[in-house]
């Protein structure tokens, strides 16, 4: 049987290729790095996670990307597989130890005797032969010029984010506490899982105007900034207004100051765990351009982290991703090149956990067309097929951005008409009827 070839090894191409191998099918798996790196890669492991470590809520029953986390699970993804076994607390969503995650990612592709990895930049979009293209969003400018050439469009563009890591025994416990927003988490570990370091009103004021000030990274002439709302730089949210950042990721909600129980926090800069060993810990949702030097001192104006040591700075990137709803099929497949399937990022998903999901979607879909058959999409009901409907025709293409899994995507249910209004019932009703038609797609496969 002729191989599958997959185009970067991610996590939408890793999830790809070993659902491909389960099928019987075999794989070569074609990763540029670390010979040619990125901006943001750091290592040639497989399924590198470059911005948080998290694939955000784990709830199956009253969030939509915790149903696609019970989707891929069923499906027998390896990246569930791997964060389920490298998970870290963090209250009720999903986080890993990004090292040992993507280590054993790649251990485990390694190990599997139908995939072969092949090092080396892909140039070009080949003619025949049955490929992947999971390049992600840092898709090299060789290859993005070759995907220009066969579609005969220019890629959308949008610039992306990653915020910066912080050594833990760098913050001081004294002003800072452990706690998950509203004590979530089934374990002491878990509703732990958060450093949270408060702000009284005029430090925040001071915050915010440093923020407008500071120096930040310029584009290059002809490139125009536009943002993906789940990933805005800071500077950006505080751009829109001084109560933005209050109301975002610094809001105070949830939590006790555990150093002050009766003084409530006008602002709080939480911050999550990066690794098992908890030495490393994340600045949620603080993506930000601004420069290396101005990040140092303005990060240190946070109560908590005046002598903060960082073990990565934030960065921007460009993003590159299809206007996939006038270029694909709904089997993922570009229209004018039927042997080529693109996955991941680069469809115009947004997250990890979407990505990878694309990446399985494309790997079934390729490992069955290997084996004679068709395979089509989910039910739009599921949350996978929700999303791959959005990115290869429900999605307008005129205005098409990258788009997070949400139940605003799913189908509306029929008892809703009935009397069923709020997301107490809404919700679940969601989550359950996708878990009865993924589970009956998944069933003659």
């Amino acid at each position: 049987m002729e191989p599958i070839h997959i185009v970067g090894a991610g996590l939408a191409g890793s999830e790809a290729a070993w659902q491909i191998a389960r099928a019987g099918v075999p794989v070569v798996l074609h990763e540029m790095r670390p010979a040619k790196g990125t901006f943001a890669h750091k290592t040639g492991d497989c399924a590198e996670m470059v911005c948080s470590n998290s694939f955000r809520s784990d709830d199956d029953v009253m969030n939509a990307v915790g149903q696609l986390h019970w989707e891929m699970r069923a499906a027998d993804g390896l990246i569930m597989a791997m964060a389920d076994r490298h998970k870290l607390p963090a209250g009720g969503a999903l986080a890993v130890d990004r090292e040992a995650f993507s280590a054993a990612v790649t251990q485990a592709l390694h190990a599997e005797p139908l995939i072969r990895i092949v090092p080396g930049e892909i140039a070009d979009l080949p003619a025949d032969g049955n490929w992947i293209v999971a390049t992600g969003p840092l898709t090299s400018d060789t290859l993005a010029q070759a995907i220009r050439s066969v579609t005969g469009t220019d890629a959308l563009a949008f610039f992306d984010a990653i915020a910066p890591i912080v050594h833990a025994d760098t913050i001081d416990m004294s002003v800072a506490w452990e706690q998950s927003r509203y004590d979530k988490g089934e374990t002491e570990a878990e509703r732990r899982a958060y450093i949270n370091c408060p702000m009284d009103r005029a430090r925040y004021e001071a915050f915010i105007d440093a923020l407008l000030a500071a120096e930040k990274t310029e584009f290059h002439e002809g490139e125009t900034a536009g943002y993906f709302d789940g990933c805005l730089p800071i500077e950006v949210m505080a751009e829109r207004g001084r109560e933005t950042l209050r109301h975002g990721p610094m809001k105070p909600v949830g939590l006790t100051n555990a150093h002050k129980p009766d003084e409530k926090p006008y602002a709080v800069v939480q911050l999550r765990r990066d690794n098992a060993l908890g030495t490393l810990y994340n600045i949620v949702g603080f993506q930000t351009k601004m420069k290396y030097g101005a990040q140092t001192e303005v990060f240190r104006m946070i109560p908590g982290l005046e002598n903060a040591g960082f073990a990565r700075l934030g960065g921007i990137h460009r993003n590159s991703f299809l206007n996939s709803p006038t270029l694909l099929d709904d089997r993922m497949r570009l229209r004018l090149r039927p042997n080529l399937r693109f996955a991941g990022q680069v469809t115009g998903v947004e997250g990890y956990v979407e990505s990878a999901a694309m990446g399985l979607l494309a790997g079934r879909m390729a490992a069955a067309q290997a084996r004679g058959r068709d395979l089509p999409p989910p039910p739009a009901t599921t949350a996978t097929g929700a999303l791959v409907h959005h990115i290869t025709g429900g999605a307008e293409a005129k205005t098409f951005q990258p788009m997070n899994v949400n139940f605003g995507l799913f189908p509306p249910l029929e008892e809703m008409r009935s009397g069923r209004k709020g997301r107490k019932d809404r919700y679940p009703a969601y989550t359950q009827r996708a878990k009865d038609d993924f589970s009956a797609w998944l069933a003659p496969q």
